[in-house]
């Protein structure tokens, strides 16, 4: 069951939904656009939580800086991305060193803009990234990168532009089309958690 938790990025206080299903292996979870509405509560994001916790995995959602009750202001993407190394870092302190790190649409696009993931980070997941929307040409190249996954019908993230970052992001990750879903995955949400479950992997702990 999900719990309610606050945590600090620098001064800041965040909140977050956490599920301690693991203590050797987790995933943060991060949400679309903080100025379009996106929240940890996005549907897309419980859908990614489920996915995993259906995994046995443990979960941590939280709202950036600025989104309802996580202090500070918007910060286009750049105090965004110490936002998640703090929630990492919890992961982390609660002895988990296995971490995957899955963002949607917003989300996505700082997850990838992170030029040094934590050795921890074991995979990086990006659902919907808005390459018709933000600007994705300092994404770095990342050998952790492995699934991205988009809707046939997403005109933010279309999956012909996608196709063209992968070979600089990484070409052996796997990539999924979910048929007749939009950024939104109205209507696709089982089929959206399904292709998400048949790509996690962690190594089995001895």
């Amino acid at each position: 069951m999900e719990s309610r938790i606050i945590f600090h990025s620098g001064t800041l206080k965040l909140e977050g939904q956490i599920n301690l299903l693991s203590k050797a292996s987790g995933v943060v979870i991060t949400h679309p656009h903080p100025l379009y509405g996106g929240t940890l509560a996005s549907p897309v994001v419980e859908s990614i939580a489920q996915a995993y916790a259906n995994k046995g995995i443990t979960t941590l959602r939280f709202n950036f800086r600025g989104v309802e009750e996580s202090e500070g202001l918007y910060d286009e993407g750049l105090g965004e991305k110490d936002d998640v190394l703090a929630a990492i870092s919890l992961l982390k302190a609660s002895g988990i060193d296995q971490i995957h790190l899955a963002g949607y649409s917003f989300g996505a696009w700082v997850n990838a803009r992170i030029a040094s993931l934590p050795p921890e980070v074991s995979a990086l997941i990006m659902v919907a990234p808005p390459v018709a929307l933000m600007d994705f040409s300092m994404v770095p190249r990342e050998s952790r990168l492995t699934l991205v996954l988009t809707g046939s019908e997403d005109e933010f993230a279309p999956p012909e532009l996608i196709e063209r970052h992968l070979p600089g992001w990484n070409p052996a990750a796997a990539f999924v089309v979910i048929d007749e879903a939009d950024h939104f995955f109205y209507g696709r949400f089982r089929q959206l958690e399904e292709a998400i479950k048949a790509n996690i992997s962690f190594i089995p702990q001895k």
